[in-house]
């Protein structure tokens, strides 16, 4: 049905869908695919900006050697095993940038949803038609087109995630530099550089970084890296397997028992609150858990050798390991990466830069050096790259917008804001008290930002997926999926694409749509949504916890959680000790969308399930 909003003149015209999925990356694929099972008589599209699927992984940013920091056998979607017999992969190896984009070329054909995508396709605008009558009309722009086009949507999933929008930030005398200078979103377009160049610059410490600095390096170009002496610091960067008991990282990220060692405000939802409050509400068990975070890392350093000479040395992470999340990565490279850096062709350069000139890169002391690249890795700006209709509209869609007096909540009345503020923290040191003192990882730290940049609030959406306001909760049409960063991305999207799909249908055992006609506990949502959202500022204080979830350790609960919300059982293991000591991984969820169905005792595509 067309809203009534519409202008007659316009709806004559406009293309009529139940459910518009805004990007193709892991989760608007998943999310899709998971729409399309649980309602297969919907009609759904695909909207994506690039020439081609796959989102981080479509083939304009194939860089070359990129590689997956997961092995195989972590990273594809539960129902969809990445064998060897169809895919250019082995066991125990990361997978290649160009196998990636196959599988999940592979994935659309064989879910049936090849046909909902629609590539070069740009949302311009999405106008949210009120709370009466819900739905979306989005303003739509393909490439080859020289008009916009309108589609009318009941439902609207944004599916953009947060590596979408590149943070380039402005160099003075960048206008004189003569030289390339591009973000390492654009270095696969740029790869002719590695043939071209005598001498490159690498800004950041972002895995990006290492891939950048690596590339150029085994090309035989000269590398000048600069690490800011004002910002975060390198990366941690660790080899496949490490302490405790020489495992994946990805796989004791999701050992149960090893878990309770991280402070979760949403831990208690895998049903061992007991332990954990050991582990965290003791001074024994407190101690045992820095034990574990302080073993962590210190295998870490005790392989990467960094103090074995001194550029490798500049290299050594600067935040403890515990408040790291995201930003934990992975060698996955086929060369020695540090007898790179101990050679000629690599080197690195803790300062700032305060100005370009003709092909040089000035340092604040100091130093500069001849570059005809600059590549930076300065990470994203977390925004949605669409623009919502009504003005203001982010607000209670829980999205980033400029930071107004007291904007840091949900919309409903819950009170004076910095009291409520003030009473979730003291929610969280209470029951964390170690999150109280927060490590000073660089007491010289200055965000990098362009002069003109406006300040934004943080995502606060309930579950990370739903907007915690009346007006979309009543309507059932909008949810965001993508925006939380773990090792588990596949896995997480598989699950949150079914609980979204599960919403909208009212599906969910824990409904949050049932609390917009219940104050209390309409309250209680919305302090649960700042509860989660607000942890992130001081579990992760540098991955940017303060302004999108981002964890590692705390998948297994968060998947838990949102298990429970779907009337699941959570324990897969078979047994108490494999429930707690071996770890989960794609396998383990391979028959949820089943589960599910028989749950609600629902019809589906046999196909899509």
């Amino acid at each position: 049905m067309i809203s009534p909003i519409l202008d007659q003149r316009e709806s004559a015209d406009i293309e009529i869908l139940d459910c518009v999925v805004v990007g193709a990356g892991w989760n608007g694929l998943a999310a899709a695919k998971q729409y399309k099972c649980t309602q297969p008589k919907h009609t759904i599209a695909i909207l994506d900006k690039e020439s081609s699927l796959g989102g981080v992984w479509c083939l304009d940013r194939l860089s070359p050697g990129l590689k997956s920091n997961n092995l195989m056998g972590t990273f594809e979607f539960p129902d969809f095993p990445m064998s060897s017999d169809k895919f250019d992969v082995v066991p125990g190896q990361h997978i290649p940038g160009q196998v990636i984009h196959a599988y999940l070329k592979a994935y659309t054909e064989n879910f049936k949803i090849s046909s909902f995508i629609r590539l070069e396709t740009v949302v311009l605008t999405a106008a949210h038609q009120g709370p009466e009558v819900g739905g979306w009309i989005l303003t739509v722009k393909q490439s080859k087109q020289e008009q916009s086009v309108k589609i009318h949507t009941r439902r609207l999933i944004v599916a953009t995630g947060v590596l979408s929008v590149p943070f380039l930030p402005t160099f003075d005398g960048q206008d004189v530099f003569s030289g390339k200078i591009f973000h390492t979103r654009e270095f696969a377009q740029n790869s002719n550089s590695l043939q071209t160049s005598k001498a490159v610059t690498v800004v950041g410490g972002g895995k990006s970084a290492y891939d950048a600095v690596y590339e150029y390096a085994t090309a035989g170009v000269k590398v000048n890296w600069v690490i800011r002496a004002s910002g975060h610091g390198p990366v941690w960067m660790s080899p496949p397997r490490v302490t405790p008991f020489n495992q994946m990282i990805e796989k004791l990220a999701n050992m149960r028992f090893l878990t309770w060692f991280s402070p979760c405000i949403w831990g208690d939802a895998d049903g061992y609150n007991g332990i954990r409050n050991f582990y965290h509400g003791t001074v024994l068990g407190r101690f045992l858990a820095n034990q574990f975070w302080k073993i962590l890392g210190q295998d870490v350093i005790r392989i990467n050798k960094y103090d074995s000479h001194p550029e490798t040395a500049k290299l050594k992470p600067w935040l403890h390991v515990m408040y790291v999340a995201g930003s934990y990565s992975f060698f996955n490279y086929e060369h020695d990466f540090f007898q790179l850096v101990k050679s000629d062709i690599i080197d690195i350069h803790i300062g700032d830069i305060t100005h370009l000139s003709s092909q040089r890169v000035h340092l604040a002391n100091g130093i500069s050096f001849e570059s005809d690249v600059l590549v930076a890795s300065t990470g994203w700006d977390q925004i949605i790259p669409i623009k919502f209709l009504p003005e203001g509209i982010e607000k209670e869609l829980g999205i980033p917008h400029p930071v107004e007096p007291a904007d840091l909540v949900p919309t409903a009345d819950l009170g004076n804001q910095q009291e409520l503020i003030t009473r979730v923290d003291e929610d969280i040191f209470q029951r964390f008290p170690i999150l109280k003192t927060q490590p000073i990882w660089n007491k010289n730290f200055v965000p990098l930002k362009d002069k003109e940049e406006v300040s934004l609030t943080p995502y606060m959406l309930y579950r990370f997926l739903l907007p915690p306001s009346p007006r979309f909760l009543r309507c059932r049409d909008t949810a965001f999926i993508g925006l939380q960063n773990n090792l588990s991305t596949v896995t997480t999207a598989h699950i949150t694409a079914l609980w979204i799909s599960a919403y909208f249908s009212g599906q969910l055992v824990r409904d949050p749509a049932k609390a917009v006609d219940d104050e209390e506990a309409m309250k209680k949502l919305q302090y649960e949504t700042l509860l989660h959202n607000r942890f992130g500022k001081w579990r992760y204080p540098v991955d940017w916890g303060d302004r999108a979830p981002n964890f590692i350790f705390d998948a297994l609960p968060y998947l838990d959680m949102l298990q429970h919300d779907l009337g699941l059982n959570p324990y897969r293991k078979g047994g108490r000790l494999a429930e707690i000591y071996s770890p989960y991984g794609p396998g383990d969820y391979r028959n949820i969308n089943e589960e599910w169905l028989k749950r609600w005792d629902c019809d589906s595509d046999p196909v899509s399930s």
